[in-house]
């Protein structure tokens, strides 16, 4: 088995893209999808 070397800035630059995905979901789909209480992105707030 081989196995390759993962760096640091490697996995913030992973991060920073499924931030701005989220974030560019967000803006463009439509709210049953990406919004408050959709299926994909839910953004409204919850109560823990």
């Amino acid at each position: 088995m081989h196995f390759t070397d993962i760096s640091f800035d490697q996995i913030v630059f992973a991060a920073m893209t499924c931030i701005a995905l989220r974030e560019a979901m967000i803006m463009t789909l439509p709210n049953s999808i990406a919004g408050p209480g959709g299926w994909l992105v839910d953004t409204s707030e919850r109560d823990i």
